[in-house]
């Protein structure tokens, strides 16, 4: 039996360009893509499900491997696949910045842990926060959606050369405020509870100068901090379902299709 050349680039054309997708999706993806997961798992993983994958995706289009051409389309398929992941990574960081912002009204700032995504040193109560919903990310089944949509994405923006035509690239641009703006919805009760306790030590200050502010008002912000973030925990939950919600609808909005 005897393959032709054409044959041969047909059949490696029809897993590299999926292939680089899905391993752009993993690169960027959180919890995948983060320093802790060697990169040898996540090229196996790429490798796994390019191979599952491959017997319903659509055909590729006829264009030589070897060619100016299939190095564009392999260039577009990575850039599609890191923004289908970096999706994911705007979605756990908006609870780091809602961790932030508790920190630095808390005066909890003081206390930094190593995170893992980026390598950088976060606030403890932001590293709490990444943690719980990392581990709500993989109980919603999160990283299974993201995985279903960049297989669904090969139909609804198919292999080709001008693939990165039909992505709406101000979208995904247009979610950065969005990060900051979930982030002060999560943190948002403790925020304005911790503004009223410190206007009203600022009107006790004034009202009885001998009084020490930091004596006082430091030990006072914290307890009343921690009590309220064994409020706000409760509260988690609804939140990264709000925001989880946010999240698929853009990535489903990225590829043209409907969730």
């Amino acid at each position: 039996m005897e393959f032709s050349l054409a044959q041969i680039d047909g059949w490696m054309a029809s897993v590299l360009w999926p292939f680089c997708r899905i391993a752009g999706l993993l690169t960027a993806m959180a919890v995948f893509g983060t320093r802790s997961v060697p990169a040898r798992i996540r090229l196996l993983l790429a490798i796994f499900i390019t191979v599952a994958a491959a017997p319903v995706l659509p055909t590729m289009p006829a264009v030589p491997l070897f060619s100016g051409a299939s190095f564009a389309i392999v260039a577009q398929e990575v850039v599609i696949g890191l923004m289908l992941g970096f999706i994911t990574r705007l979605l756990l960081e908006v609870f780091v910045v809602a961790g932030q912002l508790v920190s630095l009204q808390t005066g909890l700032g003081f206390g930094s842990l190593v995170d893992p995504m980026n390598g950088a040193s976060v606030p403890l109560i932001s590293q709490a926060f990444l943690i719980i919903a990392t581990l709500l990310f993989l109980a919603l089944d999160g990283h299974l959606l993201f995985i279903e949509l960049v297989v669904q994405s090969f139909h609804t923006v198919p292999v080709a050369t001008d693939s990165l035509l039909r992505i709406d690239f101000l979208a995904v641009v247009g979610w950065g405020r969005w990060l900051f703006a979930g982030g002060l919805l999560v943190a948002l009760a403790a925020v304005l509870a911790l503004l009223m306790l410190n206007l009203a030590f600022g009107v006790l200050t004034r009202a009885a100068p001998q009084l020490n502010l930091f004596v006082i008002g430091f030990p006072a912000t914290m307890v009343v901090g921690f009590i309220l973030l064994w409020l706000l925990s409760g509260d988690l939950l609804r939140h990264f379902e709000r925001e989880f919600a946010q999240a698929r609808e853009l990535a489903c909005a990225l590829i043209g299709t409907s969730c």
